[in-house]
């Protein structure tokens, strides 16, 4: 259950709210939470399935050129700045 009601809980619930609203009334408030549960979830299906019909509608993005990547460069060639941090490096 989404807030962890357990069957006491629940009948307490249910003894509270037969005390409030008294024996006639209950079943027609019952009746009306039923309902607007129900068209709830009908309004929210309906949301899905447009949601998924425009996805579906909608064309996919282009994918972009694969271009190849650079090789990297060989170990032996050190660029100047890696050499000017090694020169600086304390206790060279």
């Amino acid at each position: 259950m989404p807030f962890n009601i357990g069957p006491f809980e629940l009948l307490l619930v249910l003894i509270l709210a037969l005390l409030v609203l008294g024996p006639g009334k209950l079943p027609e408030v019952g009746s009306a939470i039923g309902k607007t549960l129900r068209e709830f979830r009908r309004a929210t299906s309906e949301v899905d399935e447009t949601v998924k019909a425009a996805d579906l509608n909608r064309p996919s993005p282009a994918k972009p050129a694969s271009t190849p990547a650079e090789p990297a460069p060989p170990p032996a060639e050190r660029s100047e700045i890696a050499e000017r941090e090694e020169s600086r490096a304390p206790g060279n």
